[in-house]
């Protein structure tokens, strides 16, 4: 029989793969990082690529799911609460950046022609649990 690897996640730098590649291994699940050295030579491809994607495989898969989601980061406010949707109340929630406006989209333009990182950026956040994306007020 074949074992085939299933990708479980993905993220956009291989710094933040490595650590949790580590804590699967840790508990005893074979890891394969995928584009990891693409992305270090050249992290500027990372969005165009799909990011590091890890791997795992696929009978280890429910297993490494459920470990990753018990060590999930969410998003907090700036005095360390847990931010709150204001859907569901559900606690849940990552950060994302969009471009939304003409400033942020320039900034995009002008940082992709010049090869620099966009100076910038508008935050939402989305709720995992009823998928509701918002901004947060200041």
């Amino acid at each position: 029989m074949q074992e085939t690897f299933v990708t479980i996640a993905k993220f956009p730098y291989s710094t933040e793969a490595q650590i949790a590649k580590g804590r699967l291994e840790a508990d005893g699940i074979d890891v394969f990082l995928r584009d990891n050295l693409t992305i270090d030579t050249d992290p500027l491809v990372s969005q165009a690529i799909g990011g590091v994607k890890l791997k795992v495989l696929a009978k280890d898969e429910e297993k490494a799911r459920a470990i990753l989601q018990s060590i999930k980061a969410y998003s907090v406010n700036d005095d360390g609460n847990p931010i709150v949707c204001p859907n569901c109340k559900g606690k849940h929630i990552e950060m994302y950046t969009t471009i939304t406006n003409l400033k942020s989209l320039l900034s995009f333009l002008i940082g992709f022609i010049t090869g620099t990182l966009p100076f910038s950026t508008r935050y939402q956040y989305k709720c995992e649990d009823c998928n509701t994306e918002f901004p947060i007020k200041n």
